[in-house]
This record gives C-alpha cells, structure tokens and sequence, in this order.
C-alpha cells in the first residue's frame, strides 16, 4: 500500500523537497506524534535556514518556528558565554534574565555538564533561576561551535509539568544540527 502511495506521487511532478518530505513520513511512520512534528519542523527549517549563514538569523528563526509551532513552549530562547558569562542573546516570549548568574540554574548545568537536560519540575531542580514564575518545565541543549566547544544553550521553558520528555532532547539536537556555528 506504502509503495502504491508512493508509485502514484512519482507520477506528477514532485520536488526534490516534497520527495524527502515523503521519504521522512516514511521511515517515521513508527514514531510519536511529538518525533514526527519536529521532523516536520526540521524539514521547514532546513530550507529556510539556507537564507544565511548567520548565526544568530539562524537561531531567531528556529526560536520563532519552535515557539509558535509548538504548544507547550511559553518562552524559547538562546544564551551565549561571552567573556564567561551567560547572556541572552534572542528570545520569544516573556521578558527574559538578561544575564544568568554564574554555575546556577538549568542552563549553566547544561553548559557544564555538556548535554542536554530535560527538568520535569525546575522547583526541584536545585538553583533553578525563576525569569518567570509561570516556568513549570524546561529544557536546555548546549550550543557548539564546529570544534565541539559549548558555546551557548538553546533554552525552552513550559508552563507545564513534565512538558518536555527524550522525544524533546532529540527532536531539538537534530533542529539544531542545521545551525551554522562557527
């Protein structure tokens, strides 16, 4: 039936991008609902992104796409280190803390421990910086340059318990893979 579906398509014409949409949905068929949105997303971003090699016009627009895509994000932005501290950089949503205050909170953690942290409840995690005490759950995945050096977070925040979850971390590192930092 799959390989009818697919006979049937190839008969019009179909753009290089509409064949690898196909070909997505395929092999994610198996997959949750949460996986398959965000390989949609990557499929979107992965064309816009080809606008510049800017960073940060990169990040801007996956914070815009996620944040206004995805439900259960309230506030999605980036952070960078820069001269060792944390600083925003962009973000959607409410007003952010401009400056996170050295080895605290979800982000340096992330930043530190080098890896993507999933925090079901921030008022159980230990130095959670409150920006806004609507934030029930977060989400951080490490920014690296192409040396592999963390260079930032990519943050979301959620007015939900237990919003973000394994399918999340994934779904967000394979997004992020199509940024360009140098």
């Amino acid at each position: 039936m799959l390989l009818e579906y697919i006979i049937n398509k190839s008969k019009t014409f179909l753009t290089l991008r509409t064949i690898y949409f196909i070909y997505n949905e395929i092999i994610t068929m198996n997959t949750s609902s949460k996986l398959n949105k965000y390989n949609r997303l990557y499929v979107q971003l992965e064309e816009l992104l080809t606008a510049t090699d800017n960073v940060h016009a990169q990040l801007a627009t996956v914070e815009a796409i996620l944040h206004h895509k995805i439900q259960y994000y309230f506030w999605t932005g980036v952070y960078f280190l820069v001269d060792g501290e944390l600083l925003v950089q962009s973000y959607q949503g409410a007003v952010a803390c401009q400056k996170l205050k050295k080895n605290v909170g979800v982000c340096w953690a992330a930043i530190n421990r080098n890896e993507t942290l999933v925090v079901e409840d921030v008022e159980q995690f230990p130095g959670h910086i409150a920006c806004n005490s609507a934030t029930k759950s977060e989400i951080v995945v490490p920014l690296r340059n192409a040396k592999g050096e963390v260079i930032g977070c990519f943050d979301v925040d959620s007015k939900e318990l237990n919003a973000f979850d394994e399918e999340d971390a994934r779904g967000l590192e394979k997004i992020l893979s199509l940024v360009t930092i140098n």
